[in-house]
């Protein structure tokens, strides 16, 4: 029906210009907050808030692991605790903009992944894709080799979120042992285990001196973002984003993906940010890149799907 297909993705583009906001608007925070309080903040708001909407969505019996507590919290540290505390970190060390161009690639290396570990080889044109994805971000974080070259921190804030999202393409491989369990479900069970992991690791690297215990005139200079963050970045996003989803297929839900980006990339401008020649090249080839393997998934999942159905109607029927 078009009206569930307007609001499907009206749903999922409400999640993807979140997601694309919330590198610049956590940038900001950290001026007065470090990265690792604001991610645990963020997380712990967002899973109180989840845990009763599940409940009331999917009932009470959906906040039960039923013996799979430990696998779930293994994921759960992995995704919701490593991804968003090297992702943070690293954004706190390098730009918004390359920081979304780095996560975008997270569907390229799980299919990398799958290759590596599960032996699924992909397409030559998915290979292709992957391979340009690549050089275009090599482009925008060298800047092609402008004399405004990124620092040393840059590039360690490069290497953090590749580590993140690396975490997070990890974290959507082992969601295959969870079949069985909703999107939604399996979110919230694994974002309980993961903000625990958040708080544990970030009070443990305040003695350190690597994090900083907030103080109350800070909390309430970054009200506001810690508020986006949680409410919006967390919690109604990915309500969004599962009805959605749900609405138009995961393939579209993912075509749409590609444009987080061009959110961050649009915000960047609009604060004054100029890029050079190589950074728009390189995120054009990204976004070019990844929308063309998505297109391509879904030719190939409905030639599939033809082909299914016209095996089907030429089997021979009983008498």
């Amino acid at each position: 029906m078009p009206s569930q297909l307007a609001s499907g993705v009206a749903l999922a583009m409400i999640a993807v210009i979140v997601w694309g906001a919330q590198f610049p608007i956590a940038k900001s925070a950290f001026a007065f907050v470090d990265p690792y309080h604001v991610s645990a903040i963020r997380y712990v708001l967002g899973t109180l808030l989840l845990v009763p909407v599940v409940a009331a969505l999917q009932g009470p019996n959906s906040l039960r692991y039923y013996g799979r507590l430990w696998p779930a919290s293994l994921l759960g540290l992995i995704g919701m605790t490593g991804s968003p505390l090297l992702v943070f970190a690293g954004l706190s060390l390098t730009g918004p903009e390359h920081t979304a161009i780095i996560i975008s690639l997270q569907p390229s290396m799980t299919a990398i992944a799958d290759w590596l570990v599960r032996g699924r080889r992909p397409t030559r044109f998915t290979l292709a894709c992957i391979v340009t994805a690549f050089v275009g971000v090599v482009l925008v974080v060298t800047r092609g080799g402008a004399a405004t070259s990124p620092g040393r921190e840059e590039w360690l804030g490069d290497i953090l979120v590749l580590a993140g999202a690396l975490c997070w393409v990890a974290y959507t491989m082992g969601t295959e042992l969870f079949r069985g369990w909703s999107t939604l479900k399996l979110t919230v069970l694994t974002l309980i285990p993961g903000s625990i992991g958040l708080v544990l690791a970030t009070a443990a690297l305040v003695p350190l001196g690597v994090a900083t215990v907030p103080t109350g005139s800070a909390m309430q200079m970054v009200s506001g973002q810690l508020a986006f963050l949680a409410v919006v970045g967390v919690a109604a996003s990915f309500i969004c984003w599962n009805a959605g989803s749900r609405r138009i297929g995961a393939l579209n839900a993912m075509l749409l993906l590609n444009l987080i980006p061009v959110v961050t990339f649009t915000i960047g401008f609009l604060q004054g940010r100029r890029f050079v020649l190589s950074e728009l090249v390189g995120a054009a080839m990204v976004i070019g890149a990844l929308g063309a393997n998505n297109l391509y998934l879904r030719r190939t999942a409905r030639a599939a799907a033809a082909r299914a159905a016209a095996i089907g109607d030429n089997r021979p029927r009983p008498a």
